[in-house]
């Protein structure tokens, strides 16, 4: 395993088949090439802007939660005002 000048893309699948795919870091490097060592740097460089996508969701899950508890409180506002008017009705 000499070194040598890859590709941004190259960087990118090769990071992709271990956080995506679930490839073993030994796998991927006896496969491509390339040192283990290596791919844990590429991996760590380019999970770095994923740091800003981490808050994006975080910040997403926030608003559901805050939206599933209004829906929910409907919901059993809804509920009781039809068990009432159902009592009504008998």
């Amino acid at each position: 395993m000499g070194t040598g000048n890859f590709s941004d893309d190259f960087k990118r699948d090769a990071v992709a088949q271990i956080t995506e795919r679930g490839y073993p870091v030994a796998e991927v490097s006896q496969r491509l090439g390339v040192s283990q060592h290596s791919l844990y740097a590429w991996k760590k460089k380019l999970s770095r802007p994923s740091g800003s996508g981490d808050a994006d969701q975080a910040a997403e899950i926030r608003r559901l939660k805050t939206e599933l508890a209004r829906v929910t409180e409907e919901r059993d506002i809804l509920k009781r005002a039809t068990a009432y008017f159902a009592k009504d009705a008998k």
